[in-house]
């Protein structure tokens, strides 16, 4: 790729991101020289507990997960993250991200930029300023909504609501499938273990409502998961 084509290529998915939308073509091509696109692979930790995140991540591409780990060493999945996600940004606005990290689970394409040119970039521009506090709102919206979760659903009304959100209405037999989840994976986005995950698919499994494949979960009874879902 040349430099030309690389630098079009980061303009038109910046123009893209929702808290830089209304900028100026000026502001554009600012935006585009204080920003670093780079390719991660699977498994990079992007800031761990107990650190203070100094960059802003945008993810172009590829899946993240922000994770806490309690004093066991169970792992819960906060939030997974996909294309068009901001990460990080609590680091930038001096807020610790305590006991959380963040971790690519696919290669990810990411823009990243760093704490003094995002304050600038804030100082600059109240509309970024209110779409990035909306961010960490939502996020922490999300947060709340899953520890609520843990606090009052089973597994099994827990994983059905995973199954039902991360379902994507692909073509397999006319049904919607969830892809590229190990059990393990589920167990953490659900706040459990791998072993309590794998037996409540295999009930969902023998009473009809998904069939299990390898890294894919097709669902067969909507309704029914919707209802042990909602218990």
């Amino acid at each position: 790729m040349t430099v030309s084509s690389e630098k079009n290529n980061k303009l038109t998915y910046l123009s893209m991101v929702e808290i830089f939308q209304d900028l100026t073509k000026a502001e554009m091509e600012h935006l585009e020289q204080v920003t670093a696109m780079v390719t991660t692979p699977k498994g990079r930790v992007f800031y761990h507990p107990h650190e203070k995140s100094e960059v802003l991540f945008i993810l172009k591409r590829g899946d993240v997960t922000v994770s806490r780990i309690n004093a066991d060493g169970k792992k819960l999945v906060v939030s997974r993250l996909g294309a068009g996600a901001i990460f990080g940004e609590m680091g930038v606005l001096g807020q610790r991200m305590q006991e959380s990290y963040a971790e690519a689970v696919t290669e990810c394409l990411i823009c990243v930029m760093s704490r003094n040119d995002v304050e600038q970039l804030l100082l600059r521009d109240p509309r970024i300023a209110m779409r990035l506090a909306q961010s960490l709102g939502n996020r922490l919206a999300e947060a709340e909504a899953r520890l609520e979760e843990m606090a009052f659903k089973s597994v099994p009304g827990r994983l059905a609501g995973l199954i039902l959100r991360l379902a994507d209405e692909q073509d397999w037999r006319g049904r919607s499938v969830v892809n590229g989840l190990t059990h393990q994976q589920l167990a953490e986005l659900v706040g459990s273990y791998r072993e309590t995950v794998t037996l409540t698919l295999n009930q969902f499994r023998d009473a009809g409502y998904i069939e299990i494949g390898r890294r894919r979960i097709v669902l067969l009874d909507e309704d029914e998961l919707s209802r042990i879902a909602g218990d």
